[in-house]
């Protein structure tokens, strides 16, 4: 299959294909690269039949379908639809990772499970977990990537509980893990909240700070705190875009916006090259992601 181009067709419910997803395509290796935007869940069946059935059975692996967008529950809905018309011997690859956030959760956790690792090397496993921004994209498969890891995990909403509690029964459905939710509406409410938690994912929008130093104080059980905001002011109090086991209060350790981003950049890399090589056709999700960082942090 060696002389076989491969192709890569980038499909997203939003108005455009992410620029950073065609980026991270031709940097690993892709020449091809096809974006359909504004696709909707009934045309993915269609779209799929037809990247699989124009070329030659062998061509099939070398044809990847990637899925973006910013909506993890519509994104995994889509894969499930292309995968339901593939058969042999014309298996195309699927890698979802919608606006990034499979890669980028997993490189999440996984730097914090580096962090926990010299005093704790069961990793997260009975470790209390709180998700901040946990409606959005990286938030909430984060939360389940720790949920699935081992540890106790509590969604958090900065509204309404309603938000979060279903979001919780999505993931149980799809996932099988069991989510707790809250509220952090107030100062007071994360406060209440952080007192016992051992570790803090701030997954909110750009530029908000989610925890104040405050709150912080209070959170005296606090091993890591990691956050994936990149935009002054800081999501959580102290802890810089730059920072990779930055000391805080109690003796915790922060992780900040590049140290991640750093690793999820790694991880969506290699992956698409796996891809783009492969023998066989592959199905990435944040799984695969997940395992992959967990080696690179190793």
């Amino acid at each position: 299959m060696a002389d076989i181009a491969p192709i890569l067709h980038i499909i997203s419910p939003l108005r455009h294909v992410s620029p950073f997803d065609v980026n991270m395509a031709v940097d690993a290796g892709y020449t091809t690269i096809l974006p359909y935007s504004g696709v909707t869940l009934d045309e993915v069946g269609d779209l799929t039949q037809d990247m699989m059935f124009s070329r030659h059975p062998d061509a099939a692996p070398r044809t990847g379908l990637f899925i973006g967008g910013k909506d993890a529950g519509l994104a995994l809905d889509m894969a499930n639809k292309a995968k339901s018309v593939l058969f042999p011997p014309f298996e195309i690859s699927i890698f979802v990772d919608p606006a990034g956030s499979f890669t980028t959760a997993a490189a999440m956790v996984a730097e914090v499970e580096l962090k926990l690792r010299p005093s704790r090397p069961e990793g997260l496993k009975g470790v209390k977990v709180q998700v901040y921004g946990a409606t959005g994209v990286v938030g909430g498969i984060a939360g389940v990537i720790a949920a699935q890891a081992g540890a106790q995990v509590t969604l958090v909403s900065h509204r309404d509980i309603e938000a979060v509690e279903a979001k919780a029964r999505d993931f149980k459905q799809r996932f099988g893990v069991d989510l707790a939710s809250a509220t952090g509406k107030s100062e007071d409410d994360k406060r209440a909240l952080v007192a016992d938690v051992e570790v803090v994912l701030a997954c909110g929008r750009a530029g908000v700070e989610i925890l104040s130093a405050d709150v912080l104080a209070e959170a005296r059980h606090l091993k890591v705190a990691a956050d994936v905001n990149a935009v002054p002011p800081a999501g959580i109090a102290g802890i810089d875009a730059h920072a990779n086991g930055k000391p805080l209060a109690h003796g915790a350790l922060g992780i900040g916006a590049l140290t991640i981003g750093h690793l999820k950049y790694r991880v969506q890399h290699e992956l698409l090259q796996r891809m783009r090589i492969a023998p066989s056709a592959m199905t990435i999700g944040f799984e695969d992601a997940f395992v992959l960082a967990r080696s690179l942090t190793a």
